[in-house]
């Protein structure tokens, strides 16, 4: 009876998951669920009410996509880190891994894993973050690694390394269908603000028009991961 009462005090690490996409969600806490110490203490596509849930359940660690209903995931992670400091971050998305792995360190998550990887290097993620340490890819930590020792920015116009965390947001909401007034509503900005970004970014990316950058911008969201850089 004791053994028995044990294993079910087990599951004591709760999760969170923010995903806007019900079947990653679901296939997401089947893999959690099936650990013995791990469970999932609540699920939500948009960054509000990520909010509200963390203050709620208290997880340890939230697995978050970088692309919401209502918001960037790179907002969600800094809004967590100045109200949750203690809950831990772990990224969990499709987006480009070298473009977005140490902007979501810096941002304040702990680990970055893509959704293309098996259930293994999911859970190996999982476990790293809240044992305390960083994950992400050896292609990340290596295309970090060479950033630093270089010392120097990428030198192509059309980077996307050139922009700021905000206008990336801007830049792929851009190119995921979203029109000014959404964007502004996402991002909890001004309809104006956008603009300005959208100014920004046609300048560093070397782009004459809007009706240009929302080109590149769509362009860019159907590239393959290696050709987004």
């Amino acid at each position: 009876m004791k053994d028995s009462g044990t294993a079910r005090q087990k599951k004591n690490t709760r999760i969170l998951i923010v995903d806007d996409h019900p079947l990653v969600r679901e296939s997401l806490k089947r893999i959690i669920q099936q650990q013995p110490d791990l469970e999932v203490c609540g699920e939500t596509d948009n960054g509000g009410q990520a909010l509200e849930l963390v203050a709620k359940t208290k997880p340890h660690l939230v697995i978050l996509d970088l692309t919401l209903k209502d918001s960037h995931g790179l907002e969600l992670i800094k809004n967590l880190n100045d109200s949750y400091p203690k809950v831990m971050c772990l990224v969990f998305s499709m987006h480009e891994e070298t473009l977005h792995a140490e902007r979501v360190i810096r941002a304040g998550a702990r680990g970055y894993v893509a959704k293309e990887e098996p259930p293994a290097k999911i859970l190996l993620a999982i476990r790293k973050v809240l044992s305390g340490e960083i994950y992400w890819s050896e292609k990340a930590a290596s295309w970090v690694a060479s950033q630093i020792a270089s010392r120097t920015r990428p030198s192509s116009n059309f980077s996307v390394d050139l922009l700021t965390d905000r206008e990336l947001q801007v830049f792929e909401l851009m190119g995921g269908g979203q029109n000014t007034r959404q964007i502004a509503a996402m991002l909890h900005i001004d309809t104006s603000t956008v603009e300005t970004y959208r100014a920004r970014i046609k300048e560093k990316l070397n782009l004459k028009s809007t009706s240009e950058l929302l080109q590149y911008a769509i362009r860019f969201q159907m590239l393959p991961k290696d050709q987004s850089r």
